[in-house]
């Protein structure tokens, strides 16, 4: 299988194109082609001659996805499936922007990235891990979700989170290959601070990350205040407790200027308790972090339902009441399973079902 040409950064396309006796000036050329004018083959390439269109074709794809349904919200919130070259398939989501945010008025994009086929940390809220992990995603994977989801919208994506299907800092490499494409000036061009990585909690990741340069925003998913909470709900944390993560989240706040999310998925009767939110103020007064409550959306196969309106508010008050900055999160595609932890490998397609991949052996 050939490889994506969208993987390939500027400089790895300049040396292909000198090993291929071709001036390095047709790098920005075909960047220009490939992510601003988004073409959808090779032959598309107007200004460039024809034996380095015909070389291209032979040595790349113009992209690793392959478009094979979309579904639309009553919110107009989007989810795309694609179909990958070896016949898995990962979903995107395409947000519209929040109108208390925004004003009604606003088009403003927020695109969910899948980073993984499948997910081996098994959060118990979540449906993408419920089939096992399968692979990581190559940088052309990632970062040709945001190329499709504009080419198939019509539409500028704003702002990314990658909060899709996987643990992305469980394939930082990539991850970061993928963002340095996204964001090159010769792209798409989005800023850092555009985007959100969302992690469960790898604590040498989320340390490693810290270091790297550019302002890129941390989600964290919590999820429980305490350990006795959190581990029924987030098995990572019997790895990396509570009090390892929030030293890993000061050790970012060292580093970085952009402020700290903690997710915090409201479940009946599990973690809705105001004495968890007390702990939970205090926490996020540490690190100065804002709070996203999020009612638990319902997932196929799991058992637990979302709290009453009451007990979400009365958790976000006691928030409030403590100095946080906490949103209690309207969700958006639920009724095409888009919504948060609802993302997962079986989707119905015009071809019937698509059943998920065996779970691979360790």
């Amino acid at each position: 299988m050939l490889p994506a040409i969208t993987g390939l950064s500027a400089d790895a396309l300049v040396g292909w194109l000198q090993s291929a006796g071709q001036p390095a000036f047709r790098a920005q050329q075909i960047f220009e082609w490939v992510w601003k004018k988004q073409v959808r083959s090779f032959d598309e390439m107007a200004n460039l001659p024809k034996a380095l269109r015909e070389q291209l074709a032979q040595a790349f794809r113009i992209t690793s996805l392959d478009h094979s349904q979309t579904q639309g919200a009553a919110d107009t919130t989007r989810k795309f499936l694609f179909r990958l070259h070896d016949g898995r398939y990962v979903e995107s989501v395409l947000i519209p922007a929040n109108p208390a945010l925004y004003g009604q008025a606003s088009d403003r994009l927020t695109l969910c990235v899948s980073s993984q086929v499948g997910c081996a940390y098994g959060c118990k809220f979540c449906a993408s891990g419920l089939a096992g992990f399968t692979r990581h995603l190559d940088a052309s994977e990632i970062a040709g979700q945001v190329l499709a989801a504009e080419q198939l919208s019509g539409q500028r994506v704003d702002s990314l989170v990658f909060m899709g299907m996987g643990e992305p800092l469980a394939n930082l490499d990539q991850l970061l290959v993928a963002i340095s494409l996204i964001t090159h000036e010769q792209s798409l061009h989005l800023g850092a601070r555009h985007l959100t990585i969302s992690t469960s909690g790898l604590v040498p990741q989320i340390r490693q990350l810290a270091e790297h340069p550019q302002q890129i925003r941390l989600a964290i998913s919590l999820h429980g205040a305490t350990d006795e909470v959190r581990e029924q709900i987030m098995p990572i944390n019997r790895k990396w407790p509570v009090a390892e993560l929030f030293a890993a989240l000061e050790y970012w706040n060292a580093r970085k200027k952009q402020k700290l999310t903690l997710e915090y998925i409201l479940i009946e009767g599990v973690n809705d308790a105001l004495e968890q939110a007390e702990i939970l103020a205090k926490r996020a007064q540490k690190i100065q972090a804002k709070v996203n409550l999020i009612p638990y959306n319902k997932v196929d196969g799991l058992s637990w339902k979302r709290p009453s309106d009451n007990r979400c508010k009365a958790f976000r008050e006691v928030l409030r009441r403590s100095g946080i900055t906490a949103n209690l999160r309207l969700e958006k595609g639920h009724d095409i399973d888009a919504a948060c932890g609802q993302l997962r490998l079986k989707q119905e397609t015009h071809e019937g079902i698509i059943a998920a991949p065996a779970k691979q052996s360790s």
